[in-house]
């Protein structure tokens, strides 16, 4: 491998991650493989292209060839490569949970929309001139009048200093 295909393999590694991120799994695909293809299968970066592979293969329901490869990927020189792999093929091989129709939301396709038609799509967007502002806190509490409160002694305070002296004279002593 020379340095120049380790080049041309990390450049497409990036792009294959970030397609993937921008949501063209089948570009990821493509990338990721040409990337995996100039750097090595069984190199440490090889490996790590080969697991966003994974992934692109699932975006792109390509289960099957997603699940192969983690299979293969289970036996890679590099020890992260290969507990991923067992990590991923766990949640591949997972059965999958039914979902209802009434669970999902459904999100209006927006690319119709040209820049003529700017109100419609000022609909989905929040305008924080429209929202209603926030009410103050009021004061309910009425004021207490202290000549009714009841400030006569009630010897508890004098019972516990009395108490905390007795521990404390006892720890003095039995040290």
């Amino acid at each position: 491998m020379t340095n120049e295909n380790l080049e041309l393999g990390k450049a497409q590694f990036a792009a294959g991650k970030s397609a993937f991120e921008r949501g063209h799994y089948r570009q990821s695909v493509q990338l990721l493989e040409k990337a995996i293809n100039l750097v090595g299968r069984n190199t440490r970066l090889g490996g790590e292209a080969q697991i966003w592979l994974v992934t692109a293969y699932e975006a792109a329901e390509e289960r099957e060839s997603a699940i192969a490869l983690c299979e293969a990927l289970g036996a890679h020189p590099d020890f992260s490569t290969r507990k991923q792999s067992r990590r991923l093929l766990y949640i591949l091989k997972a059965p999958r949970l039914k979902t209802r129709p009434e669970w999902l939301t459904q999100i209006p396709d927006l690319t119709s929309l040209d820049g003529a038609n700017a109100e419609a799509q000022n609909v989905f967007m929040l305008n924080r001139s429209t929202r209603p502002a926030r009410p103050k806190p009021t004061n309910d509490f009425e004021p207490i009048d202290l000549s009714q409160v009841n400030t006569q002694d009630n010897r508890f305070v004098w019972l516990a200093l009395l108490l905390g002296v007795i521990v404390l004279g006892s720890l003095a002593w039995f040290a």
